[in-house]
């Protein structure tokens, strides 16, 4: 399930600090969008956020050998060596 942010369409109108801010909820993709604040009734939009791509360089290592791949450490010229 996506999570959505959203913020207050107008923020110098009526809204409370959560619509104001900006607030996350997960909506399913075939939800409708929310067209009020849940707490004070506000009109909000949807914000554009950057998606979460990467990961940790640990967490890709770690991956990477359970995969079955090895990583290799590069000493000198044609000369590597084992790292895992």
């Amino acid at each position: 399930m996506p999570i959505y942010e959203y913020v207050a369409e107008d923020p110098a109108r009526k809204s409370c600090p959560k619509c104001r801010d900006g607030f996350e909820t997960m909506q399913h993709l075939t939800d409708p969008r929310l067209e009020k604040c849940p707490d004070c009734g506000a009109p909000v939009v949807r914000a554009i956020s950057a998606p979460a791509l990467g990961r940790s360089m640990s967490s890709l290592d770690d991956r990477a050998r359970a995969a079955g791949f090895t990583k290799l450490k590069r000493l000198g010229k044609g000369e590597y060596e084992k790292q895992y």
